[in-house]
């Protein structure tokens, strides 16, 4: 029981290292430039730069509705004068997140349901004789359903589709060019549930008349959400006349970044705007384009349509944000990895101090202390002579005279008396030996010899 009481006991035992100071000048500066450098990236990059100290959020909750406004004019031989709203060239016309703006088109008017040639720019309606259009057979890529007939007129098979087939030669120049000064109105609600921060694009103002009257200016006007088309294509590095005859895309990224442990009026909205689709070399995977129709009927209820091939303009508006702000956990995080950081330093240096060093044998002698067990205990494995038994070692005959002075004094302890505290101290010359608590240094010159051993006087009762 007493064992198992004093294994209990010695768990309240408080333990501490010992140190050994090297002084090597080399491991040392090597050391503390270390240390220098895991301090400068934990306060300049964690803390200062990424913010180590803040709690983020990344999952933002986003809202965006647009709205466009211009109107312009377009004269063609097909359709003649025809004035184009909001409503004829923004497509869907409710205001999304993805949205297309019509700059050119091509026009085939009064289609109606009968048989006609195929177009000859169809690889697959062309023909020789009926024996290559097969009756029932869709035309790959045309535009509707082969009879059996060949037309010599054209060179091509006989269709049974919407006649006549599309025309297919674009316009050289936008017939939409004044779309250039149409305006976008693009209203961004953002929200980070975690920190419950709501904010928005547009300027908390109670002036009716600011939309109406202002326009986006990232130093003098950034809370003013309307855009120019023609501004939103130049900032992407294009031109707005060239891009309008094959059509593009065009992104708008919102970014916000939000550092929350400041005042609110510091979380702003940053605008970036790129051009999406390729334009190398006047590629084929340049533009954008689609086509669709709008259905009429005649005064005798006979069904016919107008289709339209449009080249324009697609804007994809996307959202990114995170916010942070001070929490404990994430400090603490950060510096216990830096305290990591510096512990890693010190094992680099021991493992070169005792490893890899002229004199490595010697440091290793001066921080291992190897205990046996087995034998002697106040002798260490290389059979010298502990440290505890060369002090506690005196000479025979120094215990006689001490004995002989204490008798010619008449200064005899009684007996069974305790010794004295000054009795317990080892003395020589310079007084008693005090137990140093501030690390032994150890330095890698070796002495040349030896110091000879003191005398020590031991003063003990006599028998």
């Amino acid at each position: 029981m007493a064992g198992w009481g004093g294994f209990f006991f010695s768990l309240l035992n408080y333990k501490t290292e010992k140190y050994v100071i090297a002084e090597n000048r080399k491991i040392g500066i090597l050391f503390r430039l270390y240390q220098l450098a895991v301090l400068g990236y934990i306060i300049g990059w964690v803390f200062v730069a990424k913010k180590g100290y803040q709690e983020r959020e990344e999952a933002i909750q986003t809202s965006v509705i647009t709205k466009l406004k211009g109107v312009t004019l377009t004269n063609s031989s097909e359709s003649g004068l025809h004035i184009w709203n909001a409503e004829d060239y923004v497509i869907p016309p409710n205001g999304e997140q993805v949205f297309f703006i019509v700059t050119n088109y091509i026009e085939t008017p009064n289609q109606r349901l009968g048989l006609c040639a195929e177009s000859f720019k169809v690889p697959n309606g062309r023909c020789q004789s009926d024996d290559d259009c097969v009756e029932g057979e869709s035309v790959i890529a045309g535009h509707g359903i082969k009879t059996g007939v060949c037309l010599n007129s054209t060179g091509t098979c006989e269709i049974h589709a919407w006649c006549p087939v599309e025309y297919n030669q674009r316009p050289t120049e936008p017939l939409l060019s004044e779309a250039e000064n149409f305006t976008i109105y693009i209203k961004n609600f953002i929200r980070f549930p975690k920190f419950e921060f709501s904010k928005s694009n547009v300027l908390d103002t109670s002036d009716d008349n600011y939309l109406k009257r202002c326009s986006y200016d990232k130093e003098n006007d950034l809370y003013c959400p309307i855009f120019r088309l023609g501004d939103l294509v130049r900032w992407t590095g294009n031109d707005f006349q060239e891009m309008a005859v094959k059509g593009g895309s065009v992104g708008i990224l919102i970014e916000w970044n939000c550092n929350l442990d400041q005042d609110s009026s510091h979380c702003n909205p940053d605008y970036s705007f790129t051009r999406l689709d390729m334009n190398l070399n006047n590629s084929i995977t340049s533009g954008y384009n689609f086509r669709y129709t709008r259905y009429y009927k005649d005064q005798n209820g006979v069904k016919f349509r107008t289709l339209y091939k449009v080249y324009g303009i697609r804007f994809d508006i996307m959202i990114n944000g995170q916010a942070g702000k001070f929490n404990i956990v994430p400090t603490i995080i950060a510096i216990g990895s830096g305290l990591a950081l510096l512990g890693a330093g010190a094992f680099a240096c021991d493992m070169i101090l005792l490893y890899m060093m002229n004199t490595s044998s010697f440091y290793r002698e001066k921080k291992f202390e190897i205990i046996s067990s087995k034998g002697d205990p106040n002798k260490v494995k290389d059979g010298k002579q502990g440290h505890r038994e060369r002090r506690s070692r005196k000479p025979a005959t120094e215990k006689e005279a001490a004995n002989s002075s204490m008798k010619a004094e008449g200064t005899e302890p009684m007996m069974g008396s305790p010794p004295t505290a000054d009795s317990q101290l080892p003395m020589d010359s310079r007084g008693p030996t005090i137990p140093r608590n501030t690390g032994q240094r150890y330095s890698s010159i070796l002495p040349s010899h030896r110091a000879e051993p003191r005398n020590h006087i031991t003063f003990s009762s006599q028998n």
